[in-house]
C-alpha cells in the first residue's frame, strides 16, 4: 500500500486529493506576434502573478452518476421536434416493460415529452449499463448535480452603472423599450413576489402570488430539498408544490436584474426589461444542491407556461458536451420559439474547457461576465482617506471603528511582503499588511487562506491582503485552522499607498468606520477572472458573448434585506434575458437564433483582463462576441450570420466557412472586411502547459476574405472566409473577430478553433500518483450503495492479489484523471490468469460494466480524481448478472473527443492488477461450473489440434 489519498468534497461538489491545485495559466506573448514557438515568447508571469483567482477546488464529471440517477434516452423525437405523444408515451412503457422483465428495478423520477424524449431514473450504475443496451434506448446519462448559486457579496455596487455599460439605460429612457408584453422564465431557487420591485405590496404574503409582475410559476423540490450527498443536510426527495417563494435568495437577485421596477432615487432596482412578466420556477431548497433533471422539468414548465425567454444562471461546470441532456432540452426550447440564455460558468480559475451545460448547447446564449464599471463597499480610513474593501468570507466580520497601527509582511513584489513561508516579525497589536500572490513551490503561503493563517500566527489582530493587478475580489480564508481575526481585501493601487505610508518614518494607522465610499473599478468592462472558459467539448465557440456580472446590485428576499450584491456569470446571464426582453419588444417577430446574432453582431470585443495596457483582445473562448452592446443591436438593419464561427480542429488544414449579410434598411451598403486576432491558449504539455494551466499566446493568423462587399436594400449577400492559425500552435485554442465597418458602424462575427490534432491530447494522465490506479477504501463518512459520497479515504494497491469482501464498500476501485473531454468511457471485466495476467472476458459477449458517452474533463489540477467502483457485476443479454468469487482485472477504456472507437490512435487504456473477490471469507473461490469446465476443455483441444495441424501440416 502507498499513502492514503482522500476524496474531499468542496463547494462545487469537488473531490481533491492530497494538496492539488491548480493556477489557470502560464502567460506568454511573442516580442513578435509573428510566431508561437515557446522559444521566441515573452513570459508575461503566471495567473497569479497576474491577479487571476487560485485553484481551490473543482467540480468533478462522473462516468457514474454522482445522485445515483440517470437519464434514459428514447428513440424518436420530442413533442417540440415534431414526435408524436402517443407514440412518446409508448415507448415508455416499452421500456418499462424490458425492464420488468430484465429484473431491473426501474424507479422513475421524472418523464420528459417536450423537449426530450426520455425518463430520469433512479438506478445503480450496473443496471443504467443493462439499460443502455435496451432495444429502444439511444443513451444513458449520470444526472449530475448542481451546485447551489452562490450567496450575495458584501459589496453595493450600482445596478444603474450595469445598464449603462450594455445601453439597456438607452433602450429604456431613448427607444422606450421596457420588456412589456414579454415573459421572461427564471429556472432558479424561486422569487420573492412580495419584493414591491418585483409586483408585491413588501408584506411577506402568499396570496400574493401570481401577481401583475411574477405572473406563473412551480416549486419542483420544496424548502427542505437538497441533492448535495456531502452535506449533513442532504435530502435528495422532492416535495413540489405551487409557491414558488424564494428562501435562498439567488433566484430573487437574479429576477431582479432581469426585470425590477424599483425606483434608484429612492433606493430601489431597476432591472433591465422593467416591464416584463417573469416567471419564478424553483428548483432548490432553501439550502444546497438540485440535479439536472429537475431542471430539465422546469425547463418543460416554462414552455408550457408561455415563455418567451428562459434564463438558467445555474449549470454544471466541466460538463462541456453540448448532447448533455440539459443542453439539448435548451436547444429544443430554442427551436420551439423560446429564447434561452444560460451563464457559462464561474470557473474561469479552472482552466480550459470549463464551459457547462446547458449553456453550451449549440443554440443556448452562453453568457461570460464582464466586471462593473464601478463599486460601493465598506471603507476603512487611512492617512485621513476613505478606501474601500471586500471583507474574507471564513473570518470574523470587520469591526467598524478602532484604530490599529500597520505591519508590513515585506516589500511588494518580494516573497516575504507574499508572507511566503510565514512571518518571522511579532505582529501583537497591529493590522498585517501581505500582498496577493504565489509562492514558491512547497512553500507556505499562496493561498489566502495561507496569508490570513501566517498572520494570525504572528499574532497580527487583522490582516488586509492587497492584490498584486488591478481589480478587487471577495477572498475566502476557509481552512483546516480557523481564521479568528478579520480579514479584508484591498486593490492594489491602495495596498501600495498604505504600504507607502507604513514605511515612513511615522507609520501608518488603519481606522476601522461604519461608512461605504464609491470607487471606479479598475477591472471595470473587462472579462471577470472568474469567467469560465470554453470551447465546447464538440469544439463549439463558447461563451456567446458577455454582459455585467461582477458586482452587481438587485433584490433579495425581504427577510434577507430586500437589496443586495451578487457576482458571477449567474448576474450576467439575467441581464442578456432581461436585454431579450427588449430586443423582443422592439422586434417582436425575430426568431431566437436571430436575437442571438443580432447580440454578437452588435457586441463590443475587450481587450485581455490580465493585460490590458498591451491592447490584445481577450480569447473568444472567454469573452464570446464581447460585451453586449443592446440600443446598437435593437437599432440595427444589418444581420449577419451566423453570429460566430465554430472552426474545429485544423489538422486538416485551413478552414472555410461561409458569412451571409441581409441589409434590412432602405438603401445599400458597403461594408470593408477586416480581421484581428485574439489571445490563444495553449495546452501543449511540450510546452509547459496544460488543460489546467494553459499558456497565454499570441500570433496572427491567416485569414482570407474579400476586401469588400456591397448589399443593396432588402437583399443578401453570402461570401467565404477561410482561415488557419499560426503554423506553430499546436494544441492551442486560438481565435479572432471578422470585422465589417461602414462608417462608424462595426459588426463583428467571433472565431475561433483547436490548432493541432484534437485527439492528440492526452486523456488518462498520472498526476503524481500514477493515475489511472487501483485502490481500496479505507475511510468514508457516507456511502450510498458502493461510492463514498462524503470525506472518502482510498489506499492504493500495488501489484496483483489484493482481496475485496464487496461489503461496506470494500470493493474494485479505479481511481483516473481526466484530462481532457472524452467521447466515451467504458470500463469491461476479465478473468484472471493464475500469472496475473489478463485472461478471457467474464463472458465471450457480455462483460460490460460501465459504458457512458459524453465525459468532460477532470478539473482542478493534476491530481484531483474521480473513483470509479466495481459492485462485481457485468451486463448480460439485458440483464445484470453478479460474477463469482474469483480473480479479476478490470479494463478502464476512452475514446478521444471526436475520436473513432474503431482507430487505436483515438484510445487509451488501463488495466488494473489482478485482484481476488471474495464475499464470504473463505480464502477460496468456488469450483468452477461445469460450462466452465467444459469451455476449458474445448479451449485446450482447439490448442492442441492446432499445435498439430502446425507440426503434421505445416499450417501454423
Amino acid at each position: 500500500m502507498s499513502r492514503p489519498l482522500q476524496r474531499r468534497r468542496t463547494r462545487r461538489g469537488a473531490i481533491t486529493v492530497g494538496s492539488a491545485a491548480a493556477l489557470l495559466a502560464a502567460t506568454m506573448v511573442p516580442i513578435s506576434g509573428a510566431t508561437a514557438d515557446p522559444a521566441d515568447v515573452t513570459d508575461l508571469g503566471s495567473a497569479d502573478e497576474l491577479g487571476a483567482s487560485a485553484v481551490t477546488d473543482a467540480f468533478m464529471p462522473s462516468a457514474s452518476s454522482p445522485t445515483g440517477a440517470w437519464f434514459v434516452q428514447l428513440e424518436g423525437e420530442p413533442t417540440t421536434q415534431g414526435g408524436n405523444e402517443a407514440a412518446i408515451a409508448s415507448s415508455q412503457e416499452q421500456l418499462e416493460q424490458e425492464a420488468e422483465e430484465l429484473d431491473v428495478e426501474l424507479e422513475v423520477r421524472q418523464v420528459f415529452t417536450d423537449l426530450w424524449n426520455g425518463i430520469a431514473i433512479d438506478a445503480t450504475d450496473e443496471d443504467a449499463a443493462v439499460l443502455a443496451t435496451a432495444s429502444n434506448v439511444v443513451a444513458v446519462y449520470p444526472v449530475l448535480e448542481i451546485e447551489a448559486p452562490t450567496t450575495p457579496s458584501p459589496t453595493v455596487p450600482e445596478m444603474v452603472s450595469a445598464l449603462t455599460m450594455t445601453g439597456a439605460d438607452i433602450a429604456q429612457s431613448e427607444l422606450g423599450f421596457t420588456g412589456a408584453g414579454v415573459r421572461v422564465g427564471v429556472i432558479d431557487t424561486g422569487v420573492d413576489y412580495d419584493h414591491p420591485d418585483l409586483g408585491g405590496s413588501g408584506v411577506d404574503d402568499p396570496s400574493n402570488f401570481p401577481n401583475e409582475r411574477v405572473v406563473a410559476g412551480w416549486d419542483f423540490v420544496g424548502d427542505d430539498f437538497n441533492a448535495d450527498d456531502s452535506s449533513p443536510s442532504y435530502q435528495p426527495v422532492p416535495h413540489p408544490d405551487a409557491d414558488p417563494d424564494d428562501c435562498e435568495g439567488h433566484g430573487t437577485h437574479v429576477a431582479g436584474i432581469v426585470g425590477a421596477s424599483g425606483d434608484p432615487a429612492e433606493g430601489g432596482v431597476r432591472g433591465v426589461a422593467p416591464d416584463a412578466e417573469i416567471g419564478a420556477y424553483r428548483v432548490f431548497g432553501c439550502d444546497g444542491s438540485t440535479t439536472a433533471d429537475i431542471m430539465l422539468a422546469a425547463m418543460e414548465r416554462a414552455l408550457n407556461d408561455g415563455m418567451d425567454v428562459v434564463n438558467q444562471s445555474i449549470g454544471s461546470a466541466f460538463a462541456s458536451w453540448p448532447q448533455y441532456p440539459t443542453a439539448v432540452g435548451s436547444d429544443n426550447l430554442v427551436d420551439a420559439g423560446v429564447v434561452m440564455v444560460a451563464s457559462i460558468g464561474n470557473s474561469g480559475d479552472l482552466g480550459l474547457f470549463a464551459a457547462g451545460a446547458p449553456g453550451v448547447g449549440e443554440k443556448v446564449i452562453g453568457v461570460a461576465s464582464f466586471d462593473n464599471l464601478e463599486i460601493t463597499a465598506n471603507a476603512i480610513e487611512v492617512d485621513g482617506e476613505l478606501i474601500v474593501y471586500m471583507p474574507a468570507s471564513a473570518s470574523p466580520e470587520a469591526p467598524t471603528s478602532g484604530t490599529l497601527p500597520v505591519s508590513v509582511a515585506g516589500e511588494p513584489g518580494t516573497d516575504a511582503g507574499r508572507s511566503c513561508g510565514g512571518i518571522d516579525a511579532d505582529l501583537t497589536g497591529t493590522i498585517a499588511l501581505v500582498q496577493r500572490g504565489a509562492c514558491p513551490d512547497g512553500v507556505v503561503g499562496t493561498s489566502f487562506y495561507e496569508k490570513a493563517l501566517n498572520a494570525q500566527e504572528a499574532g497580527a489582530a487583522a490582516a488586509i491582503i492587497y492584490n498584486n493587478a488591478p481589480g478587487l475580489v471577495n477572498p475566502t480564508v476557509e481552512g483546516e485552522v480557523e481564521i479568528t481575526i478579520p480579514v479584508i481585501f484591498v486593490g492594489l493601487d491602495d495596498g501600495l499607498a498604505i504600504y507607502a505610508t507604513a514605511t515612513d518614518d511615522d507609520g501608518a494607522e488603519v481606522t476601522w468606520t461604519d461608512e461605504t465610499a464609491q470607487a471606479p473599478n479598475p477591472t471595470g468592462g473587462l472579462v471577470s477572472d472568474f469567467s469560465s472558459f470554453g470551447l465546447a467539448a464538440d469544439l463549439s465557440l463558447k461563451p456567446d458573448l458577455g454582459a455585467p456580472g461582477g458586482s452587481i446590485w438587485s433584490t433579495l428576499p425581504l427577510e434577507g434585506g430586500a437589496y443586495g450584491s451578487n457576482s458571477g456569470t449567474s448576474m450576467a446571464s439575467p441581464h442578456v434575458a432581461g436585454a431579450a426582453a427588449l430586443y423582443l419588444q422592439a422586434h417582436p417577430d425575430a426568431e431566437p437564433l436571430q436575437v442571438r446574432d443580432a447580440f454578437q453582431n452588435t457586441a463590443d470585443p475587450a481587450v485581455w483582463s490580465l493585460n490590458p495596457s498591451l491592447g490584445i483582445l481577450e480569447p473568444t473562448n472567454h469573452q464570446g462576441a464581447g460585451l453586449l452592446d443592446v440600443d446598437d443591436a435593437i437599432l440595427s438593419t444589418t444581420t449577419v450570420s451566423p453570429g460566430k464561427l465554430s472552426l474545429g480542429e485544423s489538422e486538416g488544414g485551413p478552414v472555410t466557412r461561409e458569412i451571409t449579410v441581409r441589409n434590412g434598411g432602405t438603401a445599400p451598403v458597403t461594408y470593408e472586411i477586416s480581421f484581428e486576432d485574439t489571445l490563444a491558449l495553449g495546452q501543449n504539455a511540450e510546452w509547459g502547459d496544460s488543460a489546467d494551466v494553459p499558456g497565454f499566446y499570441f500570433a496572427p493568423s491567416t485569414v482570407d476574405h474579400p476586401a469588400s462587399v456591397t448589399v443593396k436594400p432588402g437583399k443578401s449577400v453570402t461570401f467565404e472566409v477561410t482561415i488557419s492559425p499560426e503554423p506553430e500552435f499546436d494544441q492551442v485554442q486560438y481565435g479572432g473577430f471578422i470585422y465589417l465597418m461602414n462608417g462608424d458602424e462595426q459588426i463583428s462575427v467571433p472565431y475561433a478553433g483547436f490548432a493541432g490534432d484534437y485527439q492528440s491530447l492526452p486523456m488518462l494522465t498520472p498526476g503524481d500518483y500514477g493515475f489511472p490506479v487501483l485502490a481500496e477504501l479505507t475511510g468514508c463518512d457516507r456511502l450510498i450503495g458502493v461510492d463514498c459520497t462524503m470525506n472518502g479515504v482510498w489506499d492504493l494497491v500495488e501489484g496483483s492479489g489484493h482481496v475485496y469482501s464487496m461489503a461496506d464498500g470494500d470493493v474494485p476501485t479505479i481511481l483516473a484523471h481526466l484530462d481532457a473531454p472524452v467521447d466515451n468511457l467504458r470500463i469491461d471485466v476479465y478473468k484472471a490468469n493464475p500469472d496475473g495476467t489478463r485472461g478471457d472476458p467474464v463472458h465471450p459477449r457480455f462483460f460490460n460494466y460501465l459504458d457512458v458517452d459524453h465525459l468532460g474533463r477532470t478539473g482542478g489540477g493534476p491530481n484531483v480524481f474521480m473513483p470509479y467502483t466495481w459492485d462485481g457485476t457485468r451486463s448480460h443479454n439485458d440483464r445484470e448478472r453478479e460474477v463469482p468469487d474469483g480473480d479479476y482485472v478490470l479494463v478502464l477504456s476512452v475514446v478521444n473527443a471526436l475520436g473513432d472507437r474503431a482507430n487505436p490512435d483515438d484510445v487509451e487504456t488501463y488495466e488494473t492488477p489482478a485482484f481476488t473477490i471474495d464475499r464470504d471469507g473463505d480464502g477460496n473461490p468456488p469450483p468452477p461450473s461445469p460450462g466452465d469446465l467444459l469451455k476449458e476443455l474445448i479451449k485446450q483441444l482447439g490448442k492442441l489440434l492446432a499445435k498439430i495441424v502446425c507440426k503434421l501440416l505445416g499450417i501454423c
